[in-house]
């Protein structure tokens, strides 16, 4: 779903009361819950263009046991994964930035509602893409044996 202005504002202001009612059960003090809510709206809105993926579980493999049943929808999860990374390794390849957020997996009824999505669109993540105002640097990185195991 590729989401327009207006129904940006409509989503950033929806999603904010799940924000701010979360982050008062941390126990965050209100300049800084304000802080978060206002650099979350501002990247819903400022984006040129937001994409939001869902996962369908409808169109998965049904099983009768439960171990089977966790498998496929991991498996689905792991799928919208795999989407979310195309879109990016293709914006890339165009030139375009990408930045991936999860606040979709925090607020799904709430984006249900706003969106006016079937309850079977399980909202799982959104990107916003664009071009880049400035390219920051690459973070430090852990050297890759230190974090794989080759067989």
């Amino acid at each position: 779903m590729i989401i327009t202005q207006s129904v940006k504002e409509n989503l950033a202001e929806a999603m904010a009361f799940d924000f701010e009612r979360d982050l008062l059960r941390d126990g965050l003090p209100p300049e800084k819950i304000q802080t978060q809510i206002k650099r979350s709206k501002d990247r819903i809105t400022s984006a040129p263009v937001a994409v939001l993926l869902c996962l369908d579980m409808s169109e998965m493999d049904s099983y009768p046991d439960e171990k089977r049943r966790q498998a496929e929808r991991t498996m689905a999860i792991q799928s919208v994964a795999a989407a979310g990374l195309q879109l990016l390794l293709a914006a890339h390849a165009e030139g375009i930035g990408g930045v991936w957020a999860c606040w979709p997996l925090f607020a799904q009824e709430t984006i249900q509602k706003t969106l006016n999505l079937s309850a079977a669109w399980e909202p799982q993540a959104m990107f916003f893409i664009g071009y880049p105002v400035d390219i920051p640097e690459a973070k430090e990185r852990k050297e890759i044996r230190n974090i794989s195991l080759f067989l």
